[in-house]
């Protein structure tokens, strides 16, 4: 039976929309070939009219231009009317195309969604704010055992600044005499010594002519 009649298997698919477009195309591209060669019979009875006088033969050419116009005319609507039918296909296609993309959007959304979801529900909010709590308090163990390790203990925690400055007055003031004590025991002359003490700005030569005019 499947031999005589033929099996479902067998049946050709139908034909999508962009086969449809195609042949509309097609059929418009024939017609238009059609309209051309009716233009120029209608150029060619056009020519004789206008050599032939009024008359039956005259007359016989008018009603064979005016059935070619007529044929023509069909045609041109029938051209209008594949233009429309596939200008209405193309912008089916087009939408369809566009619903396709937007299909394909929603489900690539859906599925990160769902991925989203999914890793999200890994992470343990609470999990995390123990972590940051536990941070916190090394943190600050850290700081004071810095802080412990840093502690003098030769000096003391409050230190009095005028205590300071007048500490530092002290010392500038010892500095002093200590220079002015250091410049007495450069001119002070011995006790085994009986010449008086030679002037520092006197030089040898001249303490000698003092000690001789003596």
């Amino acid at each position: 039976m499947n031999r005589i009649f033929g099996s479902s298997a067998s049946k050709k698919p139908k034909p999508s929309l962009q086969d449809a477009i195609a042949s509309t195309d097609a059929r418009t591209a024939s017609i238009e070939v059609k309209i051309r060669k009716l233009d120029g019979e209608l150029a060619r009875y056009k020519e004789q009219m206008s050599k032939l006088r009024n008359g039956p033969g005259k007359e016989a050419i008018q009603t064979r231009a005016l059935r070619t116009l007529k044929q023509k005319r069909m045609y041109e609507s029938q051209i209008a009317q594949l233009t429309q039918q596939s200008f209405n296909m193309e912008s089916a296609a087009l939408a369809t195309e566009n619903l396709r993309n937007t299909m394909a959007t929603v489900d690539a959304m859906t599925q990160a969604n769902k991925e989203i979801r999914k890793q999200y529900g890994k992470i343990d909010i609470d999990k995390i704010e123990s972590i940051h709590y536990d941070m916190e308090d090394l943190l600050e163990q850290a700081n004071e055992i810095q802080e412990s390790l840093g502690r003098s203990y030769a000096v003391p925690d409050e230190i009095d600044e005028a205590d300071l400055e007048a500490e530092l007055d002290a010392l500038q003031f010892e500095e002093e005499e200590e220079g002015t004590s250091y410049l007495a025991d450069l001119n002070k002359v011995p006790d085994f010594v009986d010449e008086p003490p030679v002037e520092l700005s006197e030089t040898p030569a001249q303490h000698e002519a003092i000690k001789t005019t003596g």
